[in-house]
């Protein structure tokens, strides 16, 4: 592969990210001020906030520009409530959003539009986002904001944009604006609990990004003060951890027991040796912890009538393989992001590690542990 190979797309990508970033900070801020009316429940009883459907259209239309408007989007979110009669306020708000997002894309290096988005544009933008990817053509996979329950409580959440070719990551970028940047910051930030409201400027707040094979992955801070974003200048390599002995792992899991099974996480960990307790952490910013080796091990095991949907993951297992570490279902089998908008044919869960030595160790812990399972 050329080293010029999706160099074009992967500059859009990390640009627009840093925007959705800071669409995303901004809403953080007032829903937490304010306790506005901002948030909905969707039809699966899951949230949805301004800021969900605010970053889909900003990236959507900016993809579009940038790329051209035949590109095809797989996203989460659809206009389906947005579109209600009783959602009036919240469609204005949003439409507000993104305009003043896409007002400030020349400071990101990008170009928006001539005039503000009408009500229709913006709804426009987040329906283009309807394809359901699989194996042929090129897809965009967007998680507008992952970790919405970590978002409206000011704790962490991920930005998740990746680029699926032939069915096959190519491209994955990771906005974390809630990541301390400094070395063991998500470490202090979950042991003491912080709403990172007022957060201090510089310390908190990065983009990760990767390319496939180019063994390497790079995180790069996010920009405030109306500065403008000097890409890739500002971004540093980052890399797994080389730490191999479970003892001395830090392992993440999801925070929400009903996004996986701790009791049998626990068992996974007392066989393979873990020690320390999970560090339990909202959204795709586990696998950033992995990539830029603050932890070595995620593990996730969701029930076995979950489906687990392509944007939860397409970036981050991307990065944390491109930084060096090993991604599979918990059978120890690649994930295939080729079948459409779910991960078919997993195996019991999804395993995330900083080495194979380590890898090889959970994954017989699971075929050890999993007798006792209540999956």
């Amino acid at each position: 592969m050329e080293d010029d190979e999706f160099s074009t797309e992967l500059n859009v990508a990390v640009r627009v990210v840093h925007m959705a970033c800071s669409l995303c900070e901004k809403v953080q801020r007032q829903l937490i001020s304010t306790n506005s009316d901002q948030v909905r429940s969707k039809d699966d009883h899951s949230l949805v906030t301004v800021a969900d459907w605010s970053v889909q259209a900003t990236v959507s239309w900016m993809l579009s520009k940038a790329l051209g408007s035949h590109i095809s989007i797989v996203a989460e979110e659809d206009t389906k409530s947005l579109s209600r009669p009783e959602s009036s306020s919240i469609l204005e708000r949003v439409v507000d959003v993104v305009n003043e997002c896409l007002a400030e894309a020349t400071r990101f290096g990008l170009q928006g539009p001539v005039s503000a988005l009408s009500a229709s544009q913006v709804l426009d933008a987040i329906s283009r986002c309807s394809s359901i990817g699989g194996r042929t053509g090129r897809h965009w996979v967007l998680d507008p904001v992952d970790g919405t329950l970590g978002f409206v409580r000011g704790d962490q959440y991920a930005i998740a944009l990746a680029m699926i070719d032939g069915g096959d990551v190519k491209i994955g970028v990771l906005g974390c604006p809630n990541y301390p940047v400094k070395d063991d910051g998500l470490k202090k930030y979950s042991q003491q609990n912080l709403i990172l409201s007022n957060k201090p400027s510089g310390e908190v707040g990065c983009v990760m990004y990767t390319r496939k094979d180019s063994r390497k992955a790079w995180m790069q801070p996010l920009i405030h003060c109306d500065k403008t974003l000097e890409w890739p200048n500002s971004a540093k390599l980052i890399r797994v951890s080389s730490i191999s002995n479970p003892a001395l792992a830090t392992f993440c899991e999801p925070v929400e027991k009903s996004n996986s099974d701790h009791s049998f996480a626990a068992g996974v960990a007392c066989n393979v040796g873990l020690r320390k307790k999970p560090l339990r952490v909202y959204s795709m910013v586990k696998y950033a912890a992995i990539a830029r080796g603050e932890a070595e091990i995620y593990m996730r095991f969701a029930s076995s009538s979950y489906k687990e949907k392509i944007w939860d993951h397409a970036a981050g297992v991307l990065l944390v393989q491109e930084a060096g570490g090993v991604v599979t279902d918990a059978g120890g089998h690649p994930l295939d992001f080729s079948k459409g908008i779910y991960l078919e044919g997993l195996d019991r869960g999804i395993i995330a590690c900083s080495g194979h030595q380590l890898h090889e160790k959970l994954i017989g812990a699971v075929y050890a542990s999993w007798e006792s399972s209540n999956l």
